[in-house]
């Protein structure tokens, strides 16, 4: 196994064991809310720990049949797993200040060039390991 591979992995269970400990603060605020709800962007965090966890399970097994160097797996998937850390302490950070149920609803620099930077980010780096998984296991390069 790889080092990409195991960052990979081991990415996933922090954001498995994340989402269970930011669980851990939505349920205290629940209980200090009047409405008993979350702030949203706790309740975002929450659930975005547990999927962000499970998609680097499926970077990390696509990895296990990619044809490139061992850089070139590492710099996509740490595209990958930069934005999605720091998409989720995001919203985390947000919820705990609880000023908004929409950050898009002012533009700034997060709902603008970081998404952009994102969208770049994430979709280049995934793009990069998928297309290394169809070229071995659907076109037969090496």
């Amino acid at each position: 196994m790889n080092l990409a591979v195991k960052i990979s992995l081991l990415s996933s269970g922090l954001f498995l064991l994340a989402g269970m400990f930011v669980g851990i603060v939505k349920h205290q605020q629940m209980l200090k809310s009047v409405d008993h709800m979350a702030p949203a962007y706790i309740d975002i965090a929450h659930r975005a720990a547990f999927l962000y966890s499970f998609a680097m399970l499926v970077i990390a097994k696509l990895l296990e049949y990619s044809p490139y160097s061992e850089t070139v797996q590492l710099v996509a998937m740490g595209l990958v797993l930069v934005f999605l850390s720091v998409t989720i302490v995001g919203y985390f950070i947000t919820g705990m200040m609880n000023k908004t149920d929409n950050l898009f609803r002012h533009r700034d620099f997060r709902t603008t060039w970081y998404v952009y930077m994102l969208t770049v980010g994430e979709i280049g780096g995934l793009a990069i390991i998928l297309w290394g998984f169809v070229s071995t296991q659907f076109l037969g390069r090496a």
